[in-house]
């Protein structure tokens, strides 16, 4: 039974903007971006415990063909994302998010 997969705003918003991002270079490519990122929800939400803890209590899941990480938690009832994660930034961001969860 799968889990419902949510996005914080912060990682709805880092979603949204790497999707225009992607789009804006070239047609067609921030629809790739999205599907990339869905196929790795949808893996995430059939079973969130499939990737290793890397930040008590966040796991992290890498988007294919694309420079992004997924950062998320399972709670009882769904597993919240808290970050959909260029490689290419301070890790100290998304373990800022991290820190500052609701336990």
């Amino acid at each position: 039974m799968s889990l419902p997969v949510v996005l914080t705003p912060v990682a709805q918003a880092e979603y949204d903007q790497a999707f225009d991002f992607y789009e804006g270079r070239r047609t067609g490519l921030g629809i790739q971006f999205a599907n990339r990122v869905k196929d790795a929800l949808d893996r995430i939400g059939a079973n969130p415990k499939i990737h290793a803890i890397v930040y008590d209590p966040l796991r992290r899941a890498v988007v294919k063909q694309f420079p992004y990480c997924i950062y998320y938690r399972e709670l009882a009832d769904r597993v919240e994302v808290i970050s959909v994660f260029h490689t290419s930034r301070d890790p100290a961001d998304w373990q800022t998010l991290a820190d500052e969860l609701d336990p």
